[in-house]
């Protein structure tokens, strides 16, 4: 395989097939990572140059090593983990709810943690190996809704600049890349997200391929390792007493 090769987790629907597709175009070897949506994972690798899925739940954490294990044994020339599968589950500031804690801190911090060690410690790839974590602009901008999510991309966040330090080759980069509200989330209809998506500094609807633009930049390696870049038309420099998702339906 001569083509560079990059993960993405959550790669089938929303934002995560963005980022496939825009790798895909640019002439990389996609890896459609996928827990449940594997027909319309099918479809996308079937759409690109140079594709393939791959399946794990990412709330079992030795299962992902497994996964990744794999991936580094046979792929060449693997270039990009991007963590960007994420579990976003209501709750609230009053109490934590177990469950949904734990789910959160496994799916959204732990197992992407983990992976991203094993990527840089088996991964092969002759020009440096990148690692792209999802974050959110919450991390500058936080309100107490969702608690156990935002928890949890606080903890992950704070791994980005940690792993970016541990690294012996200095070719390789620890990257955090945190959106704003850019598609309809949880049970948002389509007339609220064209309200709440304007709510930042800009005042406009923030394109996921301005994401997936952002992330394919990070990939070629030119930023010092261990930053993080908002791509959210400046949502991140505001203060948000809710989820805009509420803020929408004041």
């Amino acid at each position: 395989m001569t083509r560079p090769a990059i993960l993405v987790t959550g790669a089938a629907r929303r934002i995560g097939a963005v980022l496939a597709r825009t790798f895909g175009a640019a002439g990389w070897h996609v890896v459609i990572h996928v827990h449940h949506s594997t027909l319309a994972a099918d479809e996308l690798a079937a759409s690109l140059p140079s594709a393939e899925v791959v399946t794990c739940d990412l709330a079992d954490g030795e299962a992902a090593l497994a996964m990744i294990a794999g991936l580094a044994a046979r792929l060449d020339d693997w270039r990009v983990l991007v963590n960007c599968a994420t579990v976003f589950r209501p709750d609230t500031a009053r109490a934590i709810e177990p469950d949904i804690f734990a789910e959160a801190m496994a799916v959204n911090a732990e197992t992407p943690t983990r992976m991203a060690q094993a990527f840089l410690a088996q991964a092969r790839s002759a020009g440096g190996r990148r690692v792209i974590q999802f974050l959110d602009q919450k991390l500058l901008n936080p309100n107490p809704d969702f608690f156990s999510y935002t928890m949890a991309k606080h903890a992950f966040a704070a791994t980005v600049p940690m792993l970016a330090m541990a690294q012996q080759r200095g070719e390789d980069r620890v990257y955090g890349l945190a959106p704003g509200a850019m598609l309809p989330s949880h049970d948002q209809r389509e007339d609220e997200h064209e309200l709440s998506g304007r709510m930042n500094l800009l005042q406009r609807l923030t394109d996921p391929q301005e994401l997936a633009d952002a992330a394919l930049f990070l990939a070629q390696g030119w930023l010092e390792s261990g930053q993080t870049l908002y791509i959210d038309s400046g949502q991140h420099l505001l203060a948000q007493p809710r989820d805009v998702l509420y803020l929408a339906r004041e």
